[in-house]
């Protein structure tokens, strides 16, 4: 795939939105059917397409390294045989779902006769803005394609040349279902000026923007977005580890939480600790921890009872570090840890490790983010695993979508109403 040299950015992503709409209104009606067959049919030719994916990813690979990206950017950008069958079996597991537009919500009769029914309904055309990671290309198309929405997708330059191979299957899917092409494009330039194009809306053509990446890509969007947007915020995840909690899982789900993959926005940056069990779970977990070469970096009590830490400052508190480095603070009460997590959190997944019911249900009925975990890793925080096939993004608002964005989130509704002939006295 060549990156597109075009001078006339606005032009080039007007035509992109022209066409989007005109498939978006074709998608609103199409069957169950079709849509399956397309997804099926661009699941079959990702698998046909590895070699070529592996190949394009790496060209993608050898320009981070060049340009001197981190361990962590480069592990979201690299795809494997494993990655790819993820995508494969997450665009199965799509078509296994049921289609949601035109699902009755809810019904009910008023007293004038009428029946009223809420039914989901696509937002439209979607514009979804990654950096990194190239699996999102997948994702988002075919959430998207289930959902009855048209997808433009803005991939960032570090994966053009994976995201484009990707791309090119799910246009596969669609063109075998006899469904627009024009149903999931992708930006064929790099000029950061056609950001800025969708940020305005296309002409109205665009409904909602997804952000996936950073803090200053989506603070760009938030800031400039003239059309809604679904937020997807940095992970910075809390787990706290109560004095009722089992010392063995403890252990396990904090090296998990924080070890399995570092690089992804559901991975802890924080551990709170209660103080009275400073003596027997502290020295333990980070000497986990210290041992799968994670950093610790703690607060006084922390270098007090565990040597290889370094000290904590402020910033740590509030860093999303996407790496091997967690910070670490001995809290007073459950109620320390909750005003802890109010003020650091990003309000994307928080855990409890506890056996006291009472602490798990005021934990989960006083922190305020889009997921909320008890005795489990936070890196379930994954559309996936929470049965959804895939994900867009973990949204971290609170208007419309919250949590993992998947094929319902991704619709809206409106009201059908019968009536018999009423008119209003």
């Amino acid at each position: 795939m060549t990156i597109t040299q075009n001078t006339d950015i606005t032009g080039l992503m007007a035509n992109i939105g022209k066409r989007a709409r005109q498939a978006a209104r074709v998608l609103a009606t199409a069957s169950a059917e079709r849509k399956n067959a397309a997804l099926l049919a661009a699941a079959d030719a990702l698998d046909h397409a590895r070699i070529h994916i592996l190949s394009e990813n790496e060209k993608d690979m050898e320009s981070g390294r060049a340009n001197g990206l981190s361990d962590a950017f480069l592990d979201r950008l690299e795809l494997n045989d494993e990655r790819i069958q993820s995508m494969i079996n997450g665009i199965r597991a799509i078509a296994e779902m049921s289609d949601p537009v035109g699902t009755i919500i809810a019904e009910w009769d008023v007293p004038s006769g009428l029946h009223i029914e809420r039914v989901r309904t696509p937002l439209g055309v979607i514009g979804i803005i990654f950096e990194s990671r190239p699996n999102v290309t997948a994702d988002a198309g075919a959430l998207c394609l289930m959902s009855g929405n048209a997808a433009i997708l803005r991939g960032g330059s570090d994966s053009f040349h994976s995201s484009h191979a990707i791309h090119a299957c799910l246009a596969q899917g669609l063109k075998a279902a006899n469904l627009p092409e024009d149903a999931i494009q992708i930006v064929p330039t790099t000029d950061r000026a056609a950001v800025g194009e969708m940020l305005k809306g296309l002409n109205g053509n665009i409904d909602v923007i997804v952000p996936r990446g950073g803090a200053g890509l989506v603070s760009r969007v938030q800031s400039e977005a003239r059309v809604p947007v679904f937020a997807h915020l940095e992970g910075i995840c809390h787990i706290y580890v109560d004095k009722s909690a089992n010392l063995q899982m403890a252990v396990g789900i904090v090296l998990n939480a924080k070890m399995r993959r570092t690089s992804i926005c559901g991975a802890a940056e924080t551990l709170l600790i209660h103080k009275d069990i400073v003596n027997t779970h502290l020295e333990p977990i980070c000497a986990a921890l210290a041992g799968a070469e994670c950093e610790i970096r703690g607060d006084e009590t922390v270098i007090k009872h565990f040597a290889k830490a370094k000290p904590a400052e402020d910033a740590d508190w509030d860093t999303e570090y996407n790496d091997a480095i967690i910070a670490v603070k001995v809290v007073d009460t459950l109620d320390d840890a909750i005003r802890h997590i109010e003020v650091h959190s990003s309000h994307h997944t928080e855990a409890i490790i506890a056996e006291d019911e009472e602490a798990v249900a005021k934990f989960f009925a006083s922190v305020d983010s889009a997921i909320l975990m008890h005795n489990a890793s936070t890196q379930y925080a994954d559309g996936g695993e929470f049965g959804m096939g895939a994900e867009i993004g973990i949204a971290t608002g609170k208007m419309h979508a919250r949590g993992p964005v998947g094929v319902e989130q991704l619709t809206s509704f409106k009201y059908l109403v019968r009536g018999t002939g009423q008119i209003r006295p």
